[in-house]
């Protein structure tokens, strides 16, 4: 699974800490998620969405091998 996570954060100027601490998740998670360590729960997922005004489609996205690793 892919995320634009990372840019979508870069590109209002923010820290992982600073998305972090708006979404009330360490900057570890931040990170975890923009390499594609974690994927991140649901709610967690819709917070981010609606965060950067996007849909969760949008925001994640399947591999090209349908998301198996």
């Amino acid at each position: 699974m892919r995320n634009s996570v990372r840019a979508l954060r870069t590109a209002r100027g923010m820290s992982q800490a600073e998305l972090g601490g708006a979404l009330h998740v360490s900057r570890q998670t931040i990170n975890a998620i923009e390499t594609g360590r974690y994927l991140p729960s649901l709610p967690l997922a819709i917070q981010l969405a609606r965060f950067f005004s996007t849909p969760v489609e949008q925001l994640f996205t399947l591999d090209d091998d349908g998301g198996r690793r």
